[in-house]
């Protein structure tokens, strides 16, 4: 009976640190990107406040955009030198001390440098927070807990729709100030991580004895870091080329539509969360590209109604679908880079493939924006996800998955 007591307090513990590791991963994610998503819904009210035009705040989401290479590659080293808990622990503190410091900005010169500096923090997060709960996730639960890890990234921009709705009314002199004020809470799950989470077996095992070994085994395998970076270009065009903008593009209609945008926004985001978990389980089954497929398929035929949609109900209704395709495909990413990337290098290759993609694509919205002028605002976006959907489909036929791949030397038999 003892023994029997004894395994059951193992496997308890067990779950405990999965558990742990995927919701300080999952919460670091979400707690980003609504740093991030705060600033979509203050283009104008910005460019009124430091008197400058809106595409000039636009280009301080290229500068973050531009700016997170260079977090993944030191958080990603950090993490695979040092292990993923107390890098990831540095970085939930330092994104959230800028975020901090966005909400007393005097001028445009220091808020540009102050949302660079934050593409560091931004850059950083998902790499090792990815690496963490991807190597503690039991295998067969690995896909959909890959989407509930990258919804994190939908919920956080649910969550700026909130502040918009909720915060941002309250004061026009201090109401954008707050937002990013709120955005300074994040540091304290950095307690959290401390106290909860376990470093990773994983990298316990495969840990690179220095740094010159770790870029070493990278140099080995540039092939496949060159397709997740063109893979992580397309996935990025494909993210922020629906959402960064369409907040503007529906004030841009007439009527009910532009005092209704924040809870359109916060609807179609919880499409992006449905569609992560569903396509994230469904590529347990059917695999990670064939899903990633299926998703971008929903996508495509969503785009008429979401870009030409002629009242309310019909384009909040496309939005909700587009971003269960768009993100369907996005919650099989932290699973599909994971099993793709050498053992020793996990905490950068695929965070630094995903932030060169993002650098590469950095131009989005200013692109879309040049193109909102030439063809007006509508077809800019459908021909832009359009196009981007055909190419990222043909990047994926192109490619190969480890579909279900082991990332310790002996499974973890206690674990369900």
């Amino acid at each position: 009976m003892v023994g029997e007591n004894t395994e059951g307090r193992v496997v308890v513990v067990a779950k405990s640190h999965e558990w742990h590791a995927v919701t300080a991963s999952f919460l670091g994610w979400t707690l980003d990107a609504f740093d991030y998503f705060v600033l979509v819904f203050l283009f104008d009210v910005l460019a009124a406040r430091f008197r400058v035009s809106k595409e000039s705040i636009i280009l301080t989401t290229t500068a973050t955009l531009a700016m997170r290479p260079v977090g993944a590659v030191v958080f990603g080293l950090l993490a695979d030198r040092y292990g993923r808990r107390r890098p990831l622990m540095a970085n939930v503190i330092f994104f959230s001390l800028i975020e901090l410091l966005c909400g007393f900005t005097p001028n445009y010169s220091v808020f540009l440098l102050l949302r660079t500096l934050y593409g560091i923090g931004m850059g950083g997060e998902w790499g090792v927070g990815a690496s963490l709960a991807m190597e503690a996730a039991p295998g067969r639960w690995r896909g959909v807990l890959s989407g509930i890890l990258q919804s994190g990234y939908s919920i956080g921009y649910l969550l700026a729709a909130l502040a918009a709705r909720v915060i941002l009314p309250l004061s026009p002199e201090w109401g954008w100030r707050a937002m990013f004020w709120v955005g300074g809470v994040p540091a304290l799950l950095a307690l959290y991580i401390r106290s909860k989470v376990k470093e990773s077996k994983a990298w316990e095992q495969h840990r690179a004895p220095t740094v010159g070994a770790i870029l070493e085994t990278a140099r080995g395998h540039w092939k496949i870091f060159a397709y997740l970076v063109v893979l992580m270009t397309m996935m990025m065009f494909l993210s922020h080329g629906s959402q960064d903008l369409y907040p503007d593009f529906l004030k841009s209609k007439q009527g009910e539509i532009q005092s209704l945008v924040p809870e359109i926004v916060i609807f179609y985001n919880l499409g992006a969360v449905l569609g992560a978990v569903v396509f994230g389980q469904l590529s347990q089954k059917l695999g990670r590209r064939r899903s990633m497929l299926l998703a971008l398929g929903v996508s495509l035929v969503t785009i008429p109604a979401w870009a030409f949609g002629s009242s309310l109900h019909r384009l909040a209704l496309a939005a909700f679908v587009m971003q269960i395709g768009v993100q369907g495909a996005w919650g099989i990413i932290p699973a599909h880079l994971n099993e793709l990337a050498p053992d020793s290098v996990r905490g950068l290759m695929p965070g630094l493939a995903y932030q060169m993609g993002i650098l590469i694509a950095a131009p989005t919205n200013t692109l879309q924006t040049k193109l909102r002028h030439a063809v007006g605002y509508p077809w800019a976006l459908a021909g832009f996800e359009a196009a981007t959907i055909l190419l990222l489909a043909t990047t994926l036929l192109l490619g190969k998955e480890r579909h279900g791949r082991s990332f310790v030397l002996q499974e973890d038999h206690s674990s369900p």
